[in-house]
């Protein structure tokens, strides 16, 4: 197995580090292949700064994906129901419970098994036999990131594919260069022991001398790129594609032109080309663009997780600026035992202050803001779940899907509220669900200027829950406080 990068590609390269002050808040690791890392902005500057970071940070579609596929290696158990909805409801539906009733090659197998995956995924139990059945059947799915998606269409992918074929038979849409670049190495690692099976990169700065003909069987890449690879460059013929991928169509549908582009590319594509498509949500829109693009599809929805706040006692403490909330903050750390605890600010610019107060108090803490490069934060996320640092500092890019046993303690040292000035709930519910989790009791504790009480009041009538008062300066009755 092997994968081609025209020459040119400048290959791996280090992520550069923050100024020596605060240089234990991350450890940059390889940045991913011919991706350049960006620089970290200096904390101490940006904080002095006025100009900077006052805005909320706004959480970044494909980089949250991203960071997903790089903090979830192993397979995450979903409490998830599966539900399958058949073009043919007369067809036997059909799970497997091991890899081996899948009748793989044995090339692919060991593929499997060398990747560490034991047995299929709930997702995988459901998918896999519709997309190695035969004939070809299409399918709509919807899966997160950790639950075995991408290592099933990879898997459908190599099965279809002949070796003896010397081009282009595969093609897999991905909407970003970092994401197709993850892609392509489940497939390097999935077809390893698959001799003469080779993929390709149709991305960015992957530039293709005039008149090379391809003979890689799998082409992963961005819409734009394979658009031009298609119809511009002829690099590509799309009456020969046997397997069509379009993964993360959600995030796809939310870059301008992706959704359109990639409906230009599925419509060059034979009929009897096998069509998947995956998406870790299922809005309206995304379904309907989904059916707009997939023929007489197979779907598997998966019913939405019901987050729950019956597990998480709820406080909130009056404050009258940042100051006051730090000083609050301090005596409520100093009064209960607290394994990790995670700290939510609504700006960067907070967000750094607070840092800076708690790294200069002596508490091991580290920064997740939306500046830092997708590597960088699943490296700190990493770092926070091996239990290096005990507290994390972060904006909303933290807000969802990053489960961490230990976390016993949320606090909301600025309030979630959305651009016309009320509560956010939706983004106060993941929040807080960050503790709680795994049938877990945890705390959530609000700091609240008075001016925004009411807002708080209104998350607790929102959610018919009970948010009790608490009062910092009562040592006796923080320290009576049980998870």
């Amino acid at each position: 197995m092997a994968s081609l990068l025209w020459a040119g590609d400048a290959g791996a390269a280090d992520g550069e580090r923050l100024n020596s002050q605060f240089s234990n808040l991350i450890h940059p690791r390889k940045n991913l292949l011919g991706i350049k890392s960006t620089t970290v902005p200096n904390i101490d500057d940006s904080v002095n700064n006025p100009e900077d970071d006052d805005e909320d940070d706004v959480v970044d579609l494909a980089a949250n994906s991203l960071l997903n596929k790089l903090i979830r290696q192993s397979l995450v158990e979903s409490s998830h129901l599966v539900e399958v909805l058949q073009k043919d409801p007369n067809s036997p539906l059909y799970s497997v419970k091991t890899f081996e009733e899948l009748r793989l090659k044995e090339e692919i197998l060991k593929g499997i098994y060398a990747m560490g995956f034991n047995r299929p995924s709930k997702i995988q139990e459901m998918a896999l036999p519709m997309m190695l059945a035969h004939p070809p059947q299409n399918l709509i799915a919807q899966s997160q990131s950790g639950t075995g998606k991408t290592a099933a269409f990879v898997l459908a992918m190599l099965s279809r594919v002949n070796p003896l074929d010397l081009f282009p038979q595969c093609l897999c849409l991905a909407p970003t260069y970092e994401l197709a670049l993850q892609t392509g190495r489940v497939v390097e690692q999935m077809g390893k022991f698959c001799v003469n099976v080779e993929v390709m990169y149709a991305i960015r700065g992957n530039h293709i001398p005039r008149g090379t003909e391809i003979t890689k069987q799998i082409i992963i890449g961005t819409p734009g790129t394979v658009l031009d690879w298609c119809f511009k460059r002829k690099l590509i013929d799309l009456t020969k594609i046997r397997v069509f991928v379009l993964d993360e169509a959600d995030v796809m549908m939310d870059t301008q032109g992706f959704s359109d582009q990639s409906i230009r590319i599925q419509r060059a594509l034979p009929s009897e080309c096998q069509m998947l498509l995956f998406s870790a949500t299922f809005e309206d829109s995304v379904l309907q663009f989904a059916e707009r693009i997939i023929p007489d599809p197979n779907v598997i929805k998966l019913r939405k997780e019901e987050l729950t706040l019956n597990n998480i006692r709820q406080y909130y403490v009056l404050c009258e600026n940042k100051n006051d909330k730090y000083q609050a903050l301090c005596n409520i750390y100093g009064g209960i035992t607290i394994g990790q605890a995670i700290i939510f600010c609504q700006t960067r610019r907070n967000a750094k202050w607070l840092t800076v107060e708690m790294m200069q108090d002596g508490h091991q803490v580290s920064l997740l803001s939306g500046e830092l490069t997708v590597e960088q934060r699943a490296s700190i996320i990493q770092r926070f779940r091996d239990g290096k640092e005990k507290v994390l500092i972060t904006t909303n890019v933290c807000a969802r899907g990053i489960d961490v046993k230990q976390v016993t303690i949320v606090v909301n040292f600025d309030l979630p509220i959305n651009q016309v000035q009320e509560p956010d709930y939706e983004t106060y519910l993941h929040r807080i669900g960050r503790t709680g989790r795994f049938g877990k009791k945890g705390l959530a504790f609000n700091m609240i200027e008075v001016n925004k009480l009411p807002l708080l009041m209104q998350i607790q009538d929102h959610f018919n829950s009970s948010i009790k008062h608490l009062d910092p300066e009562d040592m006796d009755e923080i320290e009576k406080i049980e998870y």
